[in-house]
């Protein structure tokens, strides 16, 4: 089950720019500012900034969904005829991630909270 979208990432190749760019569209600083993730708040939405993003195969924006077990929800969806991209993979603090594609290939992520 999810809780909904909380997480829009987006690859970028100049993380500077990315900053200035997408802090000027939100008007608040990042919460978190990484040399591989730059990390953006607004209410309850998470707007993130990837510079390794490219070299992990991501070609646009990647909204990450909330679920309760992502174990299960993959399980679900390969099921039902996604393709799981990738291993499950904790990016920090017990945050599990993983990118899906539908029948059609679109990406969509999944994002399980410690």
């Amino acid at each position: 089950m999810t809780s909904g979208l909380k997480t829009v990432i987006f690859p970028v190749r100049d993380l500077g720019q990315a900053k200035a760019v997408y802090g000027a569209l939100l008007g608040v600083p990042p919460y978190t500012d990484e040399a591989y993730y730059v990390g953006f708040r607004v209410g309850d939405q998470e707007l993130g900034l990837d510079p390794n993003g490219h070299r992990q195969g991501m070609t646009g924006a990647v909204g990450y969904w909330e679920v309760e077990d992502i174990a299960a929800t993959i399980e679900a969806l390969t099921a039902a005829g996604a393709t799981l991209q990738g291993e499950v993979r904790d990016v920090g603090g017990g945050m599990l991630i993983a990118t899906v594609r539908d029948a059609d290939g679109n990406a969509f992520g999944l994002r399980q909270s410690p």
